[in-house]
């Protein structure tokens, strides 16, 4: 058990040390209430119909949608609707 233990705190830190590479997100706009809403949609009833709410493109729309079958995509998508990210899968970013 110690060595499991101690294998994952090894693997943690390590994680932690890796360079994040500049330009592989979206830039975050204005938290608003709009913003707020939207996230709530995509949380509580679909992923993709925040980012739709935001006016994003149909190409991440249709990815929010779609990548929505996992239940734990809403949280995510919850999060892009409400910091009203620009950018996302499309163009080489998350």
């Amino acid at each position: 058990m110690k060595k499991v233990l101690s294998l994952m705190f090894i693997m943690f830190i390590m994680a932690l040390s890796t360079p994040v590479l500049a330009g592989t997100h979206g830039t975050n706009g204005k938290v608003s209430g709009r913003s707020i809403g939207a996230g709530a949609l995509s949380l509580l009833i679909w992923p993709g119909i925040g980012q739709a709410v935001n006016d994003q493109s149909f190409e991440k729309n249709a990815t929010h949608a779609i990548l929505g079958l996992t239940g734990i995509f809403r949280i995510w998508s919850c999060y892009d609707a409400v910091v009203d990210r620009q950018g996302g899968v499309w163009n080489n970013r998350i």
